[in-house]
C-alpha cells in the first residue's frame, strides 16, 4: 500500500492494517437531547474548535456537517471524531429525517443545562429541515432533537496525521483526523524507525504529542499506531516519513474497517 503526504508530492512507503475482531458496538436506540446552532447560518460553526480540525470543518469529508457537544459526549476531547445522527420532530419545520454530524468542538455554558445538547453549525441546523424552510427552523434557535450514535463513514477517505506547526527533531505534534468506524481515539502509539513503540499522550481534542528523550523524530519514518474506542488497531508503517516538515498533512491507504 501507498502513503502519501499532502503537499502536492506523493511518497510510496509500505503500510500494513492490523484490526481486531472486536465489533464495533451496536448504535443505541433513539434518545432526547437538546439542540441549537452557531456560526454563520450555511457555514461550519467554527474553525475546529475546540478538536483541532481547524478549516477541515468546511471542506469534504467534513462539508461543515459538524457538532459542538456538551461534556457528556466531549469527554475532555475523547469524543473528538465520533459521529451522530440527529433528527426533529417538534417543529412545523422539521423534517423528521435524521442527518448525520460529527463531534468536532465543545459547547460550554448552557449548553450543559440538559444531560446531552448538541450545538450545531448552521448548516447541520438547517438540514434538519423540510426542503426550503432551513431558515425558518434556525429561526427556532432552540430544540428538541434525538439522537443516536453511529459508525463514522468517510467513503473510502484515508486517515491523515497533520503535524503541528510546532513540531520539530525532539517533539512531534499531530491532529489525527478521519477515523472509520467508531471515530474516537483511545490510544495513539508511535515507533522511530525500528525503535519499540512508544506511547503518545493526548495534547488536546483530536491532537496527540510526543516528546523524544534524545533520538531525532525527523532522521527515520516514523509508524502510527491506533486503537480506538472499542479496542480496534490500526498500523499507518512509515506513514510520517524521514525529514517530515511541521505543518504538513501525511496519508497512508489504510482506515479502519478497510481491507
Amino acid at each position: 500500500m501507498a502513503c502519501k503526504q499532502q503537499i502536492g508530492v506523493v511518497v510510496v512507503l509500505s503500510c500494513f492494517i492490523a484490526i481486531s475482531a472486536l465489533a464495533f458496538r451496536p448504535c443505541a436506540a433513539w434518545s432526547d437531547a437538546g439542540a441549537t446552532w452557531y456560526g454563520p447560518a450555511n457555514g461550519a460553526g467554527s474553525d475546529g474548535g475546540a478538536c483541532g480540525y481547524q478549516g477541515a470543518v468546511h471542506q469534504p469529508p467534513f462539508s461543515s456537517m459538524i457538532t459542538a457537544g456538551s461534556n457528556s459526549i466531549y469527554q475532555d476531547g475523547k469524543g473528538c471524531g465520533t459521529c451522530y445522527q440527529v433528527k426533529c420532530t417538534g417543529h412545523q419545520s422539521c423534517s423528521g429525517s435524521p442527518v448525520t454530524v460529527v463531534l468536532t468542538d465543545q459547547c460550554p455554558g448552557a449548553c450543559q443545562s440538559e444531560p446531552v445538547h448538541f450545538d450545531l453549525s448552521g448548516t447541520a441546523f438547517g438540514a434538519m429541515a423540510k426542503p426550503g424552510q432551513a431558515d425558518q427552523l434556525r429561526n427556532v434557535g432552540r430544540l428538541p432533537v434525538q439522537y443516536t450514535r453511529v459508525p463514522c463513514n468517510w467513503n473510502g477517505v484515508d486517515v491523515a496525521f497533520r503535524v503541528d506547526a510546532g513540531s520539530n527533531a525532539n517533539y512531534l505534534a499531530m491532529a489525527i483526523e478521519y477515523e472509520a468506524g467508531d471515530g474516537d481515539l483511545r490510544a495513539v502509539e508511535l515507533q522511530n524507525g525500528a525503535a519499540a513503540w512508544a506511547p503518545m499522550e493526548r495534547s488536546w481534542g483530536a491532537v496527540w504529542r510526543y516528546q523524544s528523550s534524545g533520538s531525532s523524530l525527523q532522521a527515520a519514518p516514523l509508524s502510527v499506531r491506533l486503537t480506538s474506542g472499542s479496542g480496534k488497531t490500526l498500523v499507518a508503517s512509515g506513514v510520517i516519513p524521514a525529514g517530515w516538515q511541521p505543518g504538513n498533512t501525511y496519508r497512508c491507504v489504510v482506515n479502519f474497517g478497510r481491507n
